[in-house]
């Protein structure tokens, strides 16, 4: 079976297949096509976790802020989860530094529509915009609304 048609019949054995080629030097039989597809899929996906991961952040920033009177340990161990998480990613993936900001104003949307499906409370309730300072993000004492 030709690599090409591996990588359509069986991904798994594909990777592992194209792993021992690359290992061996035998790169005249490597399938770059699907080689380099799989590699600029692995870096959107880093990209995609981080996003999703400051969504879910950014959705319980918003409860902990708006929502005091309900506060609760497991609130705050979601938010310590998501920091954790995505110090991780970036300490995996340093080149998604720069775009940390970047990432964090476009999840900011979801964010806070999860909040609000969350809370009940009217998406208007909450900032057009991300209100919080990006140094703050992933502070594991900071919590808005805090004193």
């Amino acid at each position: 079976m030709t690599m090409t048609n591996l990588y359509d019949h069986d991904i798994h054995a594909w990777t592992q297949q194209t792993a021992e080629l690359l290992r061996q030097r035998r790169f005249q039989e490597l399938d770059i096509e699907h080689l380099v597809e799989e590699l600029e899929t692995m870096g959107r996906r880093d990209r995609q976790e981080l996003v999703s991961r400051l969504k879910i952040l950014l959705g319980h920033l918003l409860k902990w802020q708006y929502q005091p009177a309900h506060r609760s340990s497991s609130w705050r161990g979601s938010i310590l989860e998501q920091r954790l998480r995505i110090r991780d990613l970036l300490q995996d993936s340093p080149s998604l530094k720069p775009l940390f900001a970047e990432a964090a104003a476009s999840a900011y949307r979801d964010g806070a529509t999860l909040a609000s499906k969350e809370t009940g409370l009217s998406p208007a309730h909450f900032p057009e915009v991300l209100p919080y300072a990006m140094d703050r993000l992933l502070e594991d004492d900071w919590l808005p609304g805090d004193t």
